[in-house]
């Protein structure tokens, strides 16, 4: 591993390329770690070890987590990456339902810059509603629970000041946005991935120190054995796959013979990533704005029962259907994003079959049977995953900085084994061994 790192930093290309990506995941660290105009950052962090904002499970928790703690310390990059994977997600499922996306997704490269386009349209539009409400909150002291008078945080609460920090926090999205696109160009890697595991990571050593801080040495030691051993069956699962072998027929076309080959369909266990969680997440964060708008008077039935079973996030019924809710998108995003007929036409049309399945609707049906085989066990392991930091909340007694959660986990084993890949595939080019031998 160390031998492929001193290779990968020897050859030039490949050097500047990881100097590259390195430099510009510097400089968004740098920017999440600066407050916006008017926001007096030395009050929060006086007083961040009180604050338990991120306790709820729900996408209040998830933004904080993708912007690497900048969310609570109210900075440049306080919205992080989360806008524009909310863009993304919409824009998927708009392709599904608008024809004239479906028509863009399927005019190649071209009609793939549109759908881009599109995609930083919505993006600035949701950070703006988004930096709007993380300013609103901020003022009224419920981004911190009560914990933090606004006062302190917020001394000039002027109407000037208040859209400068919306327009900072927007601008800022923008900014990373453009910082991705250029990983993506330029260096090596997913620049938008880069940036969420950036941003999970950072936050990964101070929860492992508030762990040890709060437990005793052999729990602590207990619990990061338990997280290897999470972390190995969730690399197991990342690279499990199911390979459908294909077979080309010999055709002449002009005087030349093309065809005659054997490749294969790799078809993932967990064929929808992360999406599934977020989407759920998202989800039950309704009950908690559903309180916020009614009010959290007792006497209400509906408040009661809200905050009883839907608060907190450590409730069964919490889990359970969060749970179900995991499986179900899981399975509806599939759905969505793998077209079994699709891909049978286009075996069809260049000539392709798969042995001992007829082209056509049947391989369609061979292709629908497979997907939903593998998707059964992949949803039910991202339901497990997912439910792991609120068993801990409930039963270990961990706080709030429980480093070995779920979606955390998910994302850090799936980025770092893309990057490492795209890496191995640049040392190969060269004759190199790879990381991954």
């Amino acid at each position: 591993m160390l031998g492929a790192f001193v290779r990968a930093f020897r050859t030039p290309d490949l050097r500047n390329k990881l100097l590259f990506t390195l430099f510009i995941l510097t400089i968004f660290r740098l920017g999440s770690v600066i407050p916006a105009p008017g926001v007096n950052s030395a009050a929060i962090r006086d007083q961040m070890e009180q604050v338990q904002a991120a306790d709820d499970a729900g996408i209040y928790a998830l933004v904080n987590l993708f912007s690497g703690g900048a969310l609570l310390q109210l900075a440049v990059f306080a919205l992080g990456i989360m806008p524009y994977i909310t863009a993304s997600i919409i824009i998927n499922l708009l392709t599904v339902v608008i024809p004239r996306l479906e028509t863009l997704k399927k005019e190649g490269q071209a009609g793939q810059g549109k759908i881009t386009q599109y995609t930083r349209y919505l993006t600035l539009a949701l950070a703006v509603l988004q930096a709007t409400s993380i300013v609103a909150m901020a003022r009224t002291g419920q981004l911190f629970q009560g914990q933090i008078r606004p006062e302190t945080y917020l001394p000039d609460q002027s109407i000037l000041t208040l859209v400068t920090i919306v327009f900072v926090m927007t601008a800022g999205t923008g900014i990373i946005m453009w910082f991705g696109e250029l990983i993506t160009e330029r260096g090596v890697g997913n620049g938008m991935s880069l940036l969420i595991f950036t941003q999970v990571i950072a936050v990964f050593p101070s929860s492992i120190m508030g762990l040890w801080e709060e437990q005793d040495t052999w729990l602590f030691a207990l619990i990061c054995v338990a997280g290897l051993v999470l972390i190995t069956g969730v690399v197991f699962m990342e690279q499990a796959q199911r390979r459908i072998p294909v077979q080309y027929a010999k055709r002449m076309v002009g005087r030349r013979m093309y065809g005659g080959s054997s490749t294969y369909i790799p078809l993932k266990v967990n064929q929808a990533g992360i999406i599934p969680v977020i989407f759920a997440s998202s989800l039950l964060y309704l009950p908690q704005l559903a309180i916020g708008l009614l009010g959290e008077d007792s006497s209400n039935p509906v408040v009661r029962f809200l905050q009883e079973y839907f608060v907190g996030g450590t409730h069964p019924v919490y889990m359970a259907t969060f749970f179900f809710l995991i499986v179900g998108f899981a399975f509806f995003y599939v759905a969505i994003t793998f077209n079994p007929a699709e891909v049978a036409e286009n075996m069809k049309k260049y000539g392709g079959f798969i042995p001992g399945i007829r082209p056509g609707r049947p391989t369609a049906e061979y292709l629908d049977f497979v997907l939903t085989r593998l998707t059964t066990p992949g949803s039910l392991y991202l339901g497990l995953i997912a439910l792991l930091p609120m068993i801990a909340l409930g039963t270990a007694g961990a706080q709030q900085g429980f480093p070995f959660g779920g979606t955390s986990i998910l994302i850090m084993v799936g980025v770092g084994l893309d990057t490492v890949k795209q890496i191995e595939s640049h040392l190969q080019q060269r004759n190199y061994e790879g990381f991954l031998r």
